[in-house]
């Protein structure tokens, strides 16, 4: 019996299918950029600097106060909430002057900028989208439109000189403490963009965050849901040495300032690709409208998608709190969620479990004996199917995006009450409404193959109330808290209807097997195998009490 359920276990191990879609992405972290200087690049820099730095620090601070004095001037006695549009004098100021004022303000800080394509007006396309969005001196993009609006926090309302500024550009504001604030900054720029150019156009950049630009991660649906005709912007920045690209993992804001301001000259270009009319199915569906505008820029930029999402920056961070690798909480969050069903919470509990299985490895991955350490179980043949299915790639690890793929997809569906209720059914030998360490052993020992497995560490975890003895509640939370050994309970059912129609299909042994007495732990493995099986799964039943998820295909 455990003989042949091994044996009938190394034969079953056979390559999986996958789903395409859940292939890694091209790009494994788009928020990293670790490029050191090399000395001679320092040294460069220091020279350079410390003649041109505090120059055009001078400089730019001369024209920030006169952009101040202007912006004050063009939103004198306004409301500041920005309800009403400016027009006017007040709006050309801003136009003309500002837009002015910020070109100067780069050509200071040594930008040379190169501008392709014909930027659109007002009535052509009322929003602009630029990607990628790598640095905060994207806002050269600002100048070269005639400063239109931007989305921006509440908070940066306050900032002293840049929030007047700011304020001057009619942004559509953004507040944390508002619980509503997504909704209602997709409804202002809905409202704008159908007011028939009463409002100036919006700057949006729909990917949300920062990259390293080697990628388009997923765009956000707020410029598209209005369902007006958009603007793509391209930004590309052609220097050997890279001082702008402001991502999660890199240099920090300070440093970036004063390295650009230290190079002679920085290269920028500006594309403005054709306006994109929506079709009727885009105006239907924004999400399909993104998508299509993203492709049309990637494939403009020559590089790929993935589907990374401001989340993913979210768990990176959290990674690297639990002493992961912070590149361990990428999962491209956008594609998880939508097809798992699964919420950020959710998912960041799963990171909390993961870590801890993890801690003990290097490079955050899930090894086979960490695996088993978790599990309080050997290394088996069960366990190691087990965790072929959670390692997709095959590459002998567990990542914490195949282990969150692998909890939905392989345990939590198996999880179920029905199947708990059975699990527990099985392991009760003599239906007492309760299991005993023996009875637990027995059933443990059979599915891993192991007929001198010592299980009482695992009964012990179980057995909250420390009666020695486990009720459905205790095996239940127990199940619950941990899906995986669900995936390993229908393994082994599996496993013993493969046996069974093998059985059948050469006649090896006669049918009393089958329907041998329930008998006490001290019946060999092999009976009490065949026994379980057909207490919990009759043999004309077999199909009825299979579960989908055995033959999910992820």
């Amino acid at each position: 019996g455990v003989a042949t359920l091994g044996g009938s276990m190394a034969q079953r191990v056979l390559p999986l299918p996958r789903q395409h879609s859940f292939v890694p992405p091209t790009v494994l972290n788009p928020f990293i950029h670790p490029r050191p200087l090399r000395p001679t690049d320092k040294l460069r820099t220091v020279l350079q600097g410390t003649v041109l730095l505090p120059l055009r620090a001078t400089c730019m601070t001369f024209i920030i106060l006169l952009a101040w004095l202007f912006a004050s001037v063009a939103t004198f006695q306004h409301p500041r909430k920005g309800s009403v549009p400016l027009k006017g004098w007040r709006r050309r100021m801003i136009q003309t002057t500002l837009s002015c004022l910020t070109r100067t303000l780069f050509f200071v800080m040594g930008f040379r900028v190169k501008v392709k394509g014909k930027i659109a007006t007002p009535q052509e396309a009322p929003i602009f989208v630029a990607a990628p969005h790598s640095s905060f001196f994207d806002a050269i993009i600002s100048a070269l439109t005639g400063m239109p609006s931007v989305v921006s926090r509440t908070e940066n309302l306050s900032t002293p000189v840049f929030g007047t500024i700011l304020s001057s550009l009619q942004p559509v504001s953004v507040s944390r403490q508002d619980p509503d604030s997504r909704k209602n900054t997709v409804t202002e720029i809905t409202k704008r963009a159908l007011s028939g150019g009463q409002w100036p156009q919006i700057l949006i950049f729909p990917e949300g965050t920062c990259t390293n630009r080697s990628c388009l991660i997923t765009f956000k649906q707020g410029a598209f849901v209005p369902g007006v005709p958009v603007q793509p912007v391209l930004l590309r920045y052609p220097n050997r040495l890279d001082t702008v690209t402001w991502t999660w993992q890199g240099y920090s804001l300070k440093e970036l300032c004063v390295m650009t301001l230290c190079q002679l000259f920085t290269k920028v270009e500006v594309e403005f690709l054709p306006v994109h009319i929506p079709t009727e199915e885009e105006k239907n569906d924004p999400i399909i409208f993104a998508n299509r505008v993203r492709q049309t820029m990637a494939t403009a930029l020559n590089v790929p998608v993935t589907d990374h999402t401001f989340e993913d920056c979210r768990l990176m961070i959290s990674a690297g709190q639990l002493t992961l690798p912070m590149e361990a909480g990428l999962v491209e969050f956008t594609k998880i969620s939508k097809k798992l069903h699964l919420q950020w919470n959710r998912v960041r509990e799963q990171l909390d479990t993961f870590a801890a299985i993890a801690s003990a490895s290097k490079g955050g991955r899930i090894g086979i004996e960490e695996f088993a350490k978790y599990l309080k179980l050997p290394i088996s043949d069960v366990l190691r199917e087990l965790f072929l299915l959670f390692d997709r790639n095959g590459d002998g690890t567990i990542d914490f995006r195949e282990y969150v793929i692998g909890l939905s997809i392989l345990c939590n569906p198996a999880n179920t009450e029905e199947t708990i209720r059975m699990a527990f059914k099985l392991f009760d030998q003599d239906e007492d409404g309760t299991i005993k360490e023996d009875e637990f052993a027995c059933i443990i020992r059979a599915a891993l193959g192991l007929p001198e497995l010592d299980v009482s560490v695992l009964f012990k975890e179980i057995d909250a109330d420390k009666t020695g003895k486990l009720s459905y509640d205790e095996f239940k939370h127990f199940a619950l808290k941990h899906p995986e050994y669900a995936k390993l309970f229908t393994t082994y059912l599996e496993l013993q209807r493969y046996q069974l129609d093998m059985l059948e299909e050469y006649n090896t042994e006669s049918p009393e097997v089958k329907h041998s007495p329930v008998r006490k732990s001290t019946v060999p493995v092999s009976e009490t195998t065949a026994t379980a099986r057909n207490k919990v799964c009759p043999e004309g039943n077999e199909e009825d009490n299979s579960t989908t998820s055995d033959k999910k295909e992820d």
